[in-house]
């Protein structure tokens, strides 16, 4: 039956599941899923959303009626951390994480810790720039929303420092969800911002060849 995914393409939870499968060069099939934005942007502007995830069968799979959610098989799984750990322990063990358990979990930290620190700031970010109509926008979000990711980029620049990579040196399944908020995080607030480890690590992700299932701006500033 082979892999499904369903979310939506300006998802960065769906990103993660999307780049992943990129990096493993395995075939999907993939259905367009959203309570919030449709073909035509966000349903805050009046547009319809792409749907599905209220539908009976869809619950029956994620009862939190949320993306992406993969099925593989006839194993179902949510939450985009869990299917990536996933994906990298059954199709991707020596490339995602030189099948080491003490590499496993250095990236497991990491995108634990993009799902705390970046996730909520830069949702409230695009959300308070770009999402809501311009009635709704409220600008002392977006400052502080900016704030919080600038300190947040700062311990990711401290790190990169470090490390060639955000787990270690070498590439993992950790940089994947990175990859997708650098990228997020220049479209916003412009590549010549980054700052120096942060760019260089920019130049290193945006060069592999999996980077091409992300890098379409419109996936990111879609309103």
């Amino acid at each position: 039956m082979g892999i499904r995914i369903w979310g939506r393409p300006s998802s960065a939870r769906t990103q993660k599941v999307l780049l992943a499968l990129a990096e493993l060069g395995l075939p999907f099939e993939f259905t367009l899923a959203s309570a919030t934005m449709g073909e035509g942007g966000h349903v805050a502007k009046g547009n319809k959303a792409f749907g599905v995830v209220d539908t009976a069968d869809y619950l029956a799979m994620n009862p939190n009626g949320t993306v992406p959610t993969l099925k593989d098989g006839e194993y179902v799984l949510w939450e985009s951390n869990a299917i990536l750990q996933y994906l990298a322990m059954t199709y991707g063990p020596a490339g995602f994480y030189g099948s080491d358990i003490g590499r496993f979990a250095s990236a497991a930290r990491w995108i634990m810790w993009e799902n705390n620190e970046l996730i909520p700031p830069m949702h409230n970010l695009v959300k308070h720039t770009i999402r809501l109509p311009e009635t709704e926008r409220d600008p002392a979000v977006a400052r502080q929303s900016r704030a919080q990711l600038e300190k947040a980029w700062g311990v990711v620049e401290a790190e990169l420092g470090r490390n060639r990579y955000i787990a270690d040196d070498a590439w993992s399944y950790g940089d994947i969800p990175m990859t997708i908020r650098v990228h997020r995080w220049a479209l916003l607030e412009g590549a010549e911002k980054l700052t120096p480890n942060l760019a260089r690590y920019y130049r290193q992700v945006s060069e592999r060849p999996s980077f091409e299932a992300i890098r379409d701006p419109a996936m990111h500033l879609a309103g």
